[in-house]
């Protein structure tokens, strides 16, 4: 480049002829005229072509490349693995040679992503009613003093873009089905249409464009709310990028600072009543008028909003000698006359429903641990237990389920228990609720223990008097137990002193 500056110099300043350019260069004048036509100061090479080892790998190089980027970062193979490849099969060239080739194909690769819209898009419009878009995202708040990491699920309307924000611990289909049933329950109505990415609740199978083997149990809670659900192209946020846009907006508004709440219960209630909040406080961006003022517009093209979603996730469960089922590292106690028979588990996000011959059996309140490192928990209910023990009463002193009988039970245990046969009155009285009203029964039991007389008899007495309403008449004066002065002796002696006192012949023997 310096040599041709002098040159053009030469020529336009000092206006030398070729020939004294020539004979001071040392250039002949062939040269001389060739870079003065060029009419530039940066000179073209022209560079052969020159064949290259790995022109017949190429193609299959640049296809192991292309799978390498739909693998996860941890299971692709690195260029060194694939030059391994490529020796293996007959590449005798350099690895410098295919990692050269590596990076010609990544940026061919973004420019071609670039040009056909990666990072452009087009403003979407929607008619009102017309969609919803959903998402999950991971936030953490103080629960019962306890920092917690929670599932989040956002749901936001298309056109008045109000929006609801509600806080799970596990991200599973009964979680979806409830998000869903919430998020209309405040908009008023259902859309007409859901936006999603692939999540594994809704699509089983991803295929070829728009192809999704979609998972039934979502396909049935689609068809119960009437919406028709569709399904983004992987990686392409930008298709329901107004919730996208919740995700990011709601941790400065929401979760930051950290909420702190005695139980997710009432953090869901704050969040509920917040976001309602904030559609009047956030201005619409596309129109007049504040988001609450573009939703309660929308709200008559919403579809009426139909019952709840029977919501739950189904399991076979079989159980055990014990009565117990195991779910999610805890046991659930099941009424004993279903033990070692097969039931089936309805799995709810607050309740567990155990069900088998088309009944339900019993429910409970289902207990979600997140930490591996705490032990397994057995929930019971003692009811379950009964028939069992009106078998084998001796079970009651040491029960594992008896040990969370109410207190009035309890205390009345403690007084049967020291006669011989009161485990089997106890029995009998605790077998009362399968009879009647547990609330009832309570109240016999608390009465007879306040008069002094915790007999079974005085408790049945009680409670049939219950029943019959009669409690309003005078109390019954009832004496109290009585006491043996002196307890009786094993002693043949007495025998014979009796007999001494007799009279008559001799004593048949």
């Amino acid at each position: 480049m310096g040599l041709l500056n002098i040159i053009r110099r030469m020529a336009l300043r000092e206006k030398l002829p070729i020939r004294e350019i020539a004979r001071r260069t040392g250039l002949s004048r062939n040269t001389i005229k060739k870079y003065l036509n060029a009419g530039t100061i940066e000179p073209k090479f022209s560079v052969p072509e020159r064949p290259s080892k790995i022109d017949p790998f190429a193609e299959k190089l640049a296809a192991w490349l292309k799978t390498e980027t739909t693998k996860s970062r941890k299971q692709r193979r690195t260029l060194k693995q694939l030059y391994a490849d490529l020796v293996a099969l007959g590449y005798t060239g350099s690895y410098n040679r295919v990692a050269a080739f590596a990076r010609d194909w990544r940026a061919d690769r973004q420019r071609e992503q670039q040009t056909t819209g990666r990072g452009t898009f087009v403003p979407l419009a929607f008619r009102p009613g017309e969609a919803f878009q959903f998402d999950w995202s991971e936030d953490y708040a103080v629960l019962g003093g306890e920092r917690t990491k929670l599932q989040v699920a956002h749901i936001k309307l298309s056109h008045s873009r109000a929006f609801l924000v509600r806080a799970y611990l596990l991200q599973t289909h009964e979680m979806l089905f409830d998000a869903h049933w919430h998020g209309f329950r405040v908009f008023g109505g259902v859309p007409g249409r859901g936006i999603y990415d692939n999540m594994r609740t809704a699509v089983d199978r991803v295929g070829r464009g728009k192809e999704r083997q979609v998972n039934m149990r979502f396909l049935a809670m689609a068809n119960h709310y009437v919406f028709e659900p569709e399904f983004c192209n992987p990686a392409s946020g930008w298709e329901k990028g107004q919730v996208e846009k919740n995700v990011q907006d709601a941790r400065p508004r929401l979760w930051q600072p950290m909420p702190n709440f005695p139980d997710l219960a009432a953090l869901n209630a704050w969040l509920e009543q917040r976001c309602m909040e904030l559609w009047r406080e956030i201005p619409h961006g596309t129109r007049a008028g504040s988001i609450a003022d573009a939703w309660t517009e929308e709200q008559a093209a919403l579809m009426a909003l139909p019952p709840a979603f029977d919501g739950f996730v189904e399991q076979s469960k079989r159980v055990s000698p014990t009565c117990l089922i195991s779910f999610e590292r805890n046991r659930y106690s099941v009424p004993a006359s279903f033990a070692n028979r097969p039931v089936s588990l309805r799995i709810y996000p607050e309740r567990l429903v155990i069900a088998a011959e088309g009944q339900i059996l019993c429910e409970h309140e289902r207990v979600i641990e997140r930490s591996h490192h705490l032990p397994p928990r057995t929930i019971y209910d003692w009811r379950h237990y009964l028939a069992v023990i009106q078998r084998k009463p001796g079970a009651l002193r040491n029960g594992a389920p008896f040990a969370e009988l109410p207190a009035a039970f309890k205390r009345l245990q403690e007084q049967m228990l020291r006669r011989i046969g009161g485990d089997r009155e106890m029995v009998d009285i605790l077998a009362l609720v399968l009879h009647h009203d547990e609330q009832a029964v309570l109240t016999a039991v608390e009465l007879a223990l306040s008069e002094g007389v915790a007999t079974k008899t005085h408790v049945l007495n009680i409670l049939h008097r219950l029943i019959d309403g009669k409690t309003d008449g005078p109390p019954i004066d009832t004496p109290q137990a009585l006491h043996l002065r002196r307890e009786p002796k094993a002693n043949v002696e007495r025998y014979d002193g009796l007999r001494a006192h007799m009279t008559g012949g001799r004593h048949a023997s």
